[in-house]
């Protein structure tokens, strides 16, 4: 028995990481440079490619098993 688990789900994962990933990219190119376009820059720049990347490594860890436990679930047939 393997879980599925749409592609709507790694998608909407996928947005919310990226989410939180840039606006930490936005906000060390800010404090790196000191100067707060070029953390936009740097975080618009990296949105995009982070965002393709990470959906298609979640999509390659869907395809092993490794740190899923099934669960068979057995009906009581005498209730």
């Amino acid at each position: 028995m393997k879980t599925e688990l749409s592609h709507k789900r790694h998608i909407l994962k996928t947005i919310t990481w990226r989410i939180v990933g840039t606006i930490d990219t936005i906000l060390l190119g800010w404090l790196v440079s000191g100067d707060p376009t070029i953390g936009l820059s740097v975080g618009g720049a990296e949105l995009m490619t982070k965002m393709g990347l990470y959906y298609l490594h979640e999509r390659v860890w869907y395809k092993f098993d490794f740190g899923v436990k099934k669960v068979i679930k057995t009906v009581d047939k005498t209730k």
